[in-house]
Parts: structure tokens; C-alpha cells; sequence
């Protein structure tokens, strides 16, 4: 599917079909001189298996497939969280942990069990994303965002997705699960990926 037509914005087609990425993803991309779509919009897409290895491997695998299919700008993008008492598990994994059976909470279950016995002053975690920009024509950019915080014992709070309940961030004094969205984003590991995404949206555009 072509991209926008000459003399209209350009497409932006956000590479996945995670509702909690999407939702987050859009406001914070709100005011770029794109017009942007989702996979919803190419119903034909088949999004590949993420085998990369790293974030960035994954983020270019999602995005290289969306601008292949589009031919317009992708953005891509990987996440997870690393524990440090878990030498920095589950990492690229984390939407995979403890296997595919598992639901956003069953993985907060697995994290906590796997975490039981470990004190306090030894549960510290980062969220980390890489965002992938890949154009038509194969230019590539890469940005990181990440974000310190200590892991709780209990789900707290209902806002976000994924381990927002459980992340609590110092200097809110809350959970990521206990504050909204727009909030969140100015400290978040997404939200400071996407603000140097933005920038580079912009400068290219």
C-alpha cells in the first residue's frame, strides 16, 4: 500500500498491535507533521516473530517489516524491564515471561514469585524502550528511553499496562499503575523514547 499522495502528510504507521502501546503512543506523537495509521489500517499484515536478541534487533524487525509492506515510515518499537536481582532478566523477554500462556498479570505473578525473598534495598528495576524509525527508502534511526524505579511486593493501581503496577517510581511516590497516562509519560521509558523520536520525526519530515 502506497504512501500519502503528493502535497498531503505523510504516513507514520505505528508497528504494533499492542492496545497499551498504541494508547500511550498516540498522544505522545500528537502534533508531528505526519498523518499516522496503525496495523488496523493494512488488515493483510502479518507482524513477523520477534527473535532479536536485543531491543533494537526486535524494534527494526517490526519496523522494516511495516515500512516493507506500506512502503511509508515505520516506527517500531521494543520494550521491557530489567531486574536487577535477576542480573537484568527478563529484558527483551519480558513480554514473553514465564511463557506464552500468560497474561500482563500472570507475568506480574511470575516477576513477584521469582522476586519473593529478595529485600527491599535489592529490588531495583528499569524500564527500558528502543524505538525504530525505518523509512521506504532504508534509512534507519534508533532512540532509547529508560527509567529507574524499585519493584514492589503487590500490584498496585490500575493505569497502564504490562508491569505499571508493580513499578514504583521514587520521585511520584506511586506506582506507574497508580498515575495516568499523560503523567507517566513525562518520566517514562516510552515517553522519553518517543520525545527523541519526535525529534528526529521533525527534523526529517
Amino acid at each position: 500500500m502506497a504512501s500519502a499522495p503528493s502535497g498531503s502528510r505523510p504516513l507514520l504507521v505505528l508497528a504494533t498491535g499492542n492496545a497499551g502501546k498504541l494508547r500511550e503512543l498516540r498522544p505522545l506523537l500528537a502534533g508531528i507533521p505526519f498523518e499516522i495509521r496503525t496495523l488496523a489500517d493494512y488488515p493483510s499484515f502479518v507482524m513477523p516473530e520477534e527473535t532479536g536478541t536485543t531491543y533494537e534487533a526486535n524494534a527494526l524487525i517490526k519496523a522494516r517489516a511495516v515500512a516493507g509492506h506500506t512502503r511509508a515510515l515505520a516506527l517500531g518499537d521494543d520494550s521491557g524491564i530489567e531486574v536487577a536481582a535477576l542480573g537484568g532478566a527478563p529484558g527483551v523477554h519480558s513480554a514473553r515471561f514465564g511463557g506464552p500462556s500468560l497474561d500482563d498479570r500472570g507475568r506480574v505473578r511470575h516477576l513477584l514469585r521469582q522476586i519473593e525473598h529478595v529485600p527491599e534495598a535489592e529490588r531495583g528495576a528499569r524500564f527500558v524502550c528502543v524505538i525504530a524509525l525505518v523509512r521506504p527508502d532504508g534509512t534507519e534511526t534508533l532512540v532509547e528511553g529508560a527509567c529507574d524505579g524499585v519493584l514492589t511486593r503487590e500490584p498496585r493501581g490500575t493505569e497502564g499496562f504490562g508491569y505499571d503496577p508493580i513499578f514504583f517510581y521514587p520521585p511520584f511516590g506511586r506506582t506507574f499503575g497508580e498515575v495516568p497516562d499523560d503523567r507517566k509519560a513525562t518520566v517514562s521509558h516510552r515517553g522519553r523514547a518517543v520525545a527523541a523520536a519526535r525529534a528526529a520525526l521533525i527534523v526529517r519530515a
